[in-house]
């Protein structure tokens, strides 16, 4: 009969370090760490888990929400352990199934857990689904900003090795050949041939 812990971290869950010593302190031969960034990603290391827990083993959570998506998932939970008798604790629910532990729960106290399983599920996959669009965000101008950059340096050195403005505009991709010169006067190059010598100057307005 083993004691094995589960811990979700997802986004805005900053007490691993203290579930985990708590767990060890129980006696957990093993802590599950997930790690789940989107809401959408499947918990394969809970479902793991349950695939692999034994008749009368212990099972040791942070807290109800941190497990379980929602009601439904705690009422086929509740009866997996019924019929495996496996017991469970969740700490921060102060919640023992096995009636040793936190001697001052009251029965209104599980059942307030079990009413607020939905509400924190939900903030739960609502902080992740933000935290996944925020760097998923983050990621593509990274991507864009990169790309530009390396644009940019080929430009530069297409400049430097001989290349024509004609052929160099061809590569970049340009719509304009002005954006060519920006970027050439942008690096300060000294342009040695054709029309323009040194860096291109601001433009002067026209006069009317």
């Amino acid at each position: 009969m083993a004691k094995i812990g589960y811990i979700m971290t997802a986004p805005g869950y900053e007490d691993f370090s203290a579930d985990s010593g708590w767990m060890e302190d129980f006696g957990c031969v093993e802590i599950v760490r997930e790690e789940l960034l989107s809401a959408d990603k499947a918990r394969t290391m809970w479902d793991s888990l349950m695939g692999r827990v034994q008749f009368g083993d212990t099972v040791v959570i942070p807290k109800l929400s941190n497990a379980l998506r929602g009601a439904r998932q705690l009422v086929f939970f509740l009866e997996f352990c019924r019929v495996k008798n496996i017991r469970l604790v969740s700490i921060r629910d102060r919640i023992d199934s096995g009636n040793e532990l936190f001697p001052g729960t009251q029965t209104s106290d599980v059942l307030t857990a079990i009413a607020l399983l939905p509400q924190e599920a939900n903030a739960i996959r609502k902080s992740s689904h933000h935290i996944s669009r925020i760097k998923k965000h983050i990621e593509s101008i990274s991507d864009k900003a990169m790309g530009r950059a390396e644009r940019n340096k080929r430009i530069v050195n297409m400049y430097l090795e001989g290349f024509s403005i004609d052929e160099i505009f061809k590569e970049s991709g340009f719509s304009s050949r002005s954006s060519v010169f920006r970027i050439l006067n942008e690096a300060n190059v000294q342009l040695d041939r054709g029309r323009w010598k040194g860096p291109l100057g601001p433009r002067k307005k026209k006069e009317d």
